[in-house]
């Protein structure tokens, strides 16, 4: 796509444009996960401070299994967007169900692994005698909805790919209705306890799996794109998200040693440590919405061989980015004396969390920065980039955060170290962005 000519008011317009229609859409998708968490914490919290605390640990163990297998959804936008800018629908179709098809592989490869491992997982973590049987119970059952939650990935990379947010919008409001209604019934109508919201999230997120697949296989039956597993389409797949894979398998260590060290710190510190994790993902997804569409936009841009409008839409989504980083933050300030109450009435646990949540407010503007870059790199393929920049943040981070339990500070050190962990993320993604090496245009990287 070659800009038409205009003033850089009209240019800045355009690019709005852009940016909203698959930003405000993405939004509500992307928040689907952390909203199942956040509605699982707060329905969960109320059967107890033990069962929150072993929900917390269950849950960073269950979206480790998943979230570092988020290249699905990333490298599958990115390669989906460029044969959608060059102008090859039947191509960009073909290569999404090949990602469909490597999601099932994998989530089937992760279940095997997880189920039978579950009690020395949970106990790895670190989690104490009385929160251990809870996570254990939560996982275990859990984990039976990875395969659909990788598939709804894959999908939902497809999608945005053909620069459609609109429809895992509408599945993401389904899914996460059914799940809260699900979760409540089987929780408390049904007396299951944490188990009932285990089952009530896996129900919900089979159903948006099979949502989802309806829509890609009617397009690719549209588009004359074959549905049968393609072994070296699969292959390229995997290999295209391995640099991102790694990228994710460092972003979700720093996570995981984040509530190792929480659960070291105690039943309290981790069951806020939980309500805050769950916020600071609602609040990243919120931001990675902008991302999403700079992976569309950009992956379209450099498929059609205009760079100039690649570096001009990136410079705008960055100060989307600040913007949203600082309404977001001062929500976040505002809120505090309402939201704690909404997941437990521990004072203890409230207290906690209390000037941990100002830390997280403040590094909003920082992450937003951060994931608009993320999502340039991304939609440009600038995965080994990607994936180096997190290695060096995820060496920076560790030691620093691994002193908080003889430094002190609880919580709020913890988190303190979380926000050192952006600013060094954002500095290596800005020297990127400058340098101008990102861009490869083509319908191929």
């Amino acid at each position: 796509m070659t800009q038409a000519p205009g003033t850089t008011k009209d240019v800045r317009r355009r690019h709005d444009r852009e940016i909203v229609a698959l930003a405000v859409p993405a939004f509500g998708a992307l928040v689907a996960e952390p909203l199942f968490v956040m509605a699982d914490s707060a329905i969960v919290g109320h059967l107890g401070t033990a069962q929150l605390a072993g929900l917390g640990v269950a849950s960073a163990l269950l979206m480790t299994g998943v979230s570092i297998f988020v290249f699905l959804a990333y490298a599958t936008t990115a390669a989906v967007a460029r044969r959608v800018g060059a102008g090859d629908l039947p191509a960009a179709i073909r290569q999404g169900m090949d990602g469909i098809w490597l999601a099932l592989l994998l989530g089937a490869l992760v279940v095997a692994v997880i189920v039978p491992t579950t009690p020395e997982l949970i106990s790895a973590f670190g989690a104490s005698d009385t929160a251990a049987p809870y996570a254990v119970t939560y996982l275990r059952i859990s984990s039976i909805g990875i395969p659909a939650m990788l598939i709804v990935l894959a999908a939902t990379g497809v999608l945005r790919g053909l620069q459609d947010t609109k429809t895992p919008l509408y599945v993401a409001i389904a899914g996460f209705a059914a799940n809260a209604v699900l979760n409540v019934a089987l929780v408390y109508g049904a007396g299951f306890g944490i188990a009932g919201s285990a089952w009530g999230t896996v129900i919900a997120q089979w159903g948006m799996a099979a949502a989802y697949l309806v829509v890609v296989v009617r397009g690719a039956r549209r588009h004359g794109a074959s549905l049968r597993p393609d072994a070296a389409g699969i292959r390229a797949c995997a290999q295209a998200g391995a640099p991102l894979l790694v990228r994710t398998l460092s972003l979700r260590a720093i996570l995981m040693i984040a509530t190792a060290v929480a659960a070291r710190l105690g039943d309290t510190e981790v069951a806020a440590h939980q309500i805050i994790l769950s916020l600071w993902s609602l609040l990243a997804f919120a931001l990675d919405a902008i991302a999403i569409a700079g992976q569309a936009i950009i992956g379209r841009y450099l498929g059609a061989g205009d760079a100039a409008g690649a570096r001009a839409a990136c410079k705008r989504m960055v100060e989307w980015g600040i913007a949203a980083g600082l309404v977001l933050g001062l929500l976040v300030i505002v809120a505090r004396p309402v939201f704690l109450p909404l997941f437990t009435s521990d004072a203890g646990v409230q207290d906690a969390a209390f000037v941990a949540l100002l830390v997280v407010a403040l590094s909003q503007p920082v992450s937003g920065i951060v994931f608009v870059l993320d999502g340039v790199l991304m939609g440009a393929g600038d995965g080994r980039y990607l994936a180096w920049a997190m290695l060096v943040t995820l060496a920076a981070y560790t030691p620093v955060a691994l002193l908080v339990p003889t430094i002190g500070g609880g919580l709020a050190a913890l988190w303190g170290a979380m926000a050192l962990m952006m600013v060094i993320r954002m500095v290596t993604l800005w020297f990127r962005t400058r340098s101008g090496r990102w861009i490869v245009t083509g319908a191929t990287r």
